[in-house]
């Protein structure tokens, strides 16, 4: 994709040790022919040099202070006007609270403050300052503002600790660009996709039912970076904990009936991507709760459901022009996931290994192996499930033409 080719980035790069990252995103964009322009807090020359970020991007480097001479071009408002987007990597816990409380008392927040463009954050800081009350409520003021987020993922972070404030790949930031300057062209706004996502719950009888560990997170990110390029897209999802974007179309469902119906009256749509984990049995429901008691009265009689991604793929008339399928395996991955293919007539499988605890179900990282009608494989290897759904919509993209 070339939506990101030529495109002028202010890139301000704050205090953490991630900061050292940014040289590797500052070299692949220029690669790319972006024009890219930088600020400097002072507390990120400690782990960035202006020399090296000069002899990257080619350009000047501002620090972040107002100086007379630079003040004679208005710059704090020049360099915003000048701008396609504004990235901030890393944004530390104490940038995020300085503009989402509306600070504009040095060069950095003034360009912010000044800026007329869109404005990218991307958060790394220990997993405990992610977490504080502070934090979380700087994030939703962020978020009301239009500010947009880029992260942060989960894993190892660098004070040793593990959890939640890890700054994204430099290619999931790339990614979400992408993805940015696709929807800024409107190519897809006319392009109609159905996500499925989550588990479903099969009722036994009040109190009891059938299920499985699904979060609902892969097939969440999915339909986010969809969104983000531009989709006219609608999530089906069974019984999550997630908080959705309020842009996103969501239709809420609990058992694999419910979500088969909710499908069938999408239709017709132009991609189909079945991630849900949809439970392939439902009991004879009982009116009443059984009784411990009483429980050898009872058969758990069962009756198979339908595949909603056999049904969509099988459409005559209505068939989508890409229908994508998960296949989640706990052994002999590629060779079951295989069969899928064939057996339920979709264009894609998706397979990934659900025996591994570090990228199953409820995982916040997945490794997964696409495989295409014609049986050639690719993999992506294990990384954030925000990263695998940017990889799947980039694919999926590029099938389209673009």
């Amino acid at each position: 994709m070339k939506s990101l080719d030529k495109k002028k980035i202010l890139l301000i790069i704050s205090g953490g040790i991630s900061a050292y990252k940014t040289l590797d995103l500052i070299r692949n964009l220029k690669k790319r022919e972006c024009e890219i322009k930088t600020i400097l807090t002072e507390s990120a020359k400690e782990f960035v040099t202006s020399l090296s970020i000069t002899s990257l991007s080619q350009n000047k480097v501002y620090e972040n202070h107002f100086d007379v001479n630079n003040e004679l071009e208005m710059d704090h408002i020049a360099l915003s006007r000048w701008s396609d987007i504004i990235l901030i990597a890393p944004t530390t816990a104490n940038l995020l609270s300085r503009l989402a409380n509306g600070s504009a008392d040095d060069f950095i927040s003034t360009v912010v403050s000044a800026s007329n463009k869109d404005i990218f954050l991307v958060p790394a800081m220990n997993v405990e300052m992610w977490n504080k009350p502070a934090t979380k409520e700087n994030i939703k003021k962020l978020h009301n503002y239009n500010y947009k987020f880029i992260g942060p993922d989960s894993g190892d972070l660098a004070c040793g600790e593990v959890g939640e404030g890890k700054m994204s790949s430099i290619n999931e930031i790339e990614k979400t660009l992408e993805l940015y300057f696709i929807k800024k062209n409107n190519s897809f706004k006319n392009k109609k996709v159905l996500v499925t996502a989550g588990p479903t719950k099969e009722y036994i009888d009040p109190v009891r039912y059938i299920s499985n560990e699904s979060s609902g997170k892969q097939g969440y990110e999915i339909a986010k970076k969809l969104l983000d390029a531009g989709f006219d897209t609608t999530l089906v999802t069974g019984p999550t904990n997630i908080n959705y974007p309020k842009e996103l179309k969501v239709i809420k469902v609990i058992t694999a009936e419910e979500m088969l119906q909710a499908c069938q009256k999408l239709l017709p749509v132009n991609i189909a991507i079945c991630a849900a984990a949809v439970v392939d049995f439902s009991p004879k429901y009982k009116k009443e709760k059984i009784k411990k008691n009483n429980i050898s009265n009872h058969d758990l009689r069962l009756s198979e459901n339908i595949d909603i991604l056999k049904f969509l793929s099988s459409q005559n008339e209505h068939r989508p022009e890409l229908v994508i399928g998960f296949s989640a395996e706990t052994e002999n991955v590629l060779e079951n996931s295989l069969k899928k293919l064939d057996k339920k007539k979709c264009d894609w499988i998706i397979a990934n290994d659900v025996s591994d605890k570090s990228i199953g179900f409820n995982s916040d990282n997945n490794e997964i192996t696409i495989i295409y009608k014609n049986k050639m494989t690719e993999k992506v290897s294990k990384t954030s499930k925000s990263e695998i759904a940017s990889e799947v919509v980039t694919r999926i993209i590029k099938s389209l033409g673009h």
